[in-house]
């Protein structure tokens, strides 16, 4: 299994951190938001990583090479050289072709500036299908990237549904969304050609399309167990109020 982090953004929220790093390198207690990634997911046995680079992509570059010799890991740097003018569409589809080319394994995709409770990471590695963690607890507003799970089922405990997704993205009404798709996501290696054709047809319509419509069409031709949070936390720092619930999020988790 690889682990494929977006890092391309410029983080323009979080304007005066931002000015010379990109969001996965902010800091907090010594450690970089990357590197506390990296180590959640060298926990569920991952050893191999894409990072996907943009804006002040050298600073991640000189970073790869000594987290490798730290835990013994590799990690593929590859590049959205547009992405200043285009989405997560785009970027998640340079690694996830990569990844086809290539014949490598399951991914795990991350956005670059989330921080969530490591057990999220466990859950979502021990699925086989292709799965979403879907936040099922906490209130949702205007921003939360909602959807909708249609003809859902549960397994005994009720921590994961299946079904297919009606509708994703922020504009879906309140009442309705099942909950928010908080960012990390696992693709099995058998969808992954269909993700990519997916992905290819977001790009074609519009290059500021998120990836997280395509799991929509994929839902409705191959299983995707939704993984649900069950009050477990998280946040994706998209503003300085995120970065400061960051923060203490971190020591919660690390305390």
């Amino acid at each position: 299994m690889i682990g494929v982090i977006l890092s391309a953004g410029m983080g323009t929220r979080l304007m005066p951190l931002t000015k010379d790093i990109p969001k996965p390198l902010l800091e907090v207690n010594g450690m970089t938001l990357l590197e506390r990634m990296m180590k959640n997911l060298m926990n569920s046995d991952i050893k191999d990583f894409i990072v996907i680079v943009g804006y002040n992509k050298e600073k991640v570059i000189d970073l790869a090479p000594k987290l490798e010799e730290k835990y013994s890991i590799n990690i593929k740097i590859l590049e959205n050289e547009r992405y200043d003018v285009t989405n997560t569409s785009v970027s998640t589809y340079i690694a996830s072709k990569y990844i086809e080319e290539n014949g490598l394994d399951d991914f795990i995709l991350i956005n670059g500036d989330n921080v969530v409770d490591p057990e999220i990471i466990t859950r979502i590695a021990e699925r086989e299908n292709t799965s979403m963690i879907v936040d099922n607890f906490k209130d949702l507003n205007e921003e939360s990237f909602k959807l909708i799970i249609e003809n859902q089922t549960f397994n005994e405990d009720k921590s994961i549904a299946n079904g297919t997704i009606k509708e994703i993205g922020k504009g879906i009404d309140i009442p309705s969304s099942t909950g928010e798709f908080i960012g990390v996501s696992k693709v099995a290696k058998k969808d992954i050609p269909e993700f990519n054709e997916i992905l290819e047809e977001l790009m074609e319509d519009d290059e500021q399309n998120y990836y997280d419509f395509a799991y929509k069409t994929l839902s409705k031709i191959s299983p995707i167990d939704f993984v649900l949070t069950n009050g477990l936390k998280w946040t994706e720092i998209d503003d300085h109020n995120d970065w400061n619930q960051a923060q203490k999020l971190i020591d919660e988790f690390e305390n």
